[in-house]
């Protein structure tokens, strides 16, 4: 019996590392193709925020390191900085709405520095089925109205849900959700209007 059992464990053994080793494989076979899928999606995403027409550099190669409380909590988020010509014209910033219904809500947004908001994207949420997940664009194209318009200051009237005197439409039972996204993206354009003023002092992503 211990002869089979040792039998056993030889080949348990000798099936797991070839296992360990075929996974292996595998990795060093996919992970340049993978890496560069992720590279592609994230580029498509950072073209629906700011136009591609606006920009002639290489965004995801400029990438910066900011922390602020306009963007949502104290958590350190990614800027990508579009120039045309070497000059900053734009950026795409992550950015987190914590008062979401179901919890945080984390954004992409998509401004210049004078206010002007280009598009908005919600990268992760965790709103009701049916009622708040309106803001995915899987879902509903709402998400659209945030885009071509223009965050004038903090007490703008405009950047609110109809239901608080605002332009943009609310969700039938699902306020929240809505108007924690507007919020935190009129905060975020508001931020991006100081970033020419302190880019030099920027780490850059890798490097923080």
């Amino acid at each position: 019996m211990l002869e089979t059992m040792r039998r056993h464990g030889i080949t348990l053994a000798i099936f797991a590392a070839c296992t360990t080793g075929l996974t292996a494989i595998v990795y060093s076979l996919t992970k340049d193709r993978i890496a560069e899928q992720a590279a592609l999606q994230h580029k498509v995403l950072l073209d629906q925020v700011v136009p591609p027409t606006l920009y002639n550099n290489n965004m995801q190669d400029e990438c910066y390191v900011v922390t602020a409380d306009a963007l949502g909590n104290k958590q350190p988020h990614r800027l990508y900085l579009a120039r045309k010509n070497g000059s900053p014209v734009a950026a795409a910033i992550e950015s987190t709405a914590p008062d979401g219904y179901s919890g945080a809500i984390q954004l992409l947004v998509g401004a210049d520095f004078s206010g002007n908001v280009f598009g908005v994207r919600v990268t992760e949420h965790h709103e009701t089925p049916g009622l708040g997940d309106k803001i995915d664009t899987r879902i509903s194209n709402w998400i659209y109205s945030l885009s071509d318009k223009k965050v004038v200051s903090a007490n703008d009237p405009h950047w609110a849900v109809k239901k608080d005197g605002g332009e943009f439409d609310q969700f039938t039972g699902a306020t929240i959700t809505p108007r924690a996204v507007i919020n935190a993206a009129k905060w975020t354009t508001l931020y991006l209007k100081t970033i020419p003023a302190q880019l030099s002092s920027l780490p850059t992503c890798g490097t923080e």
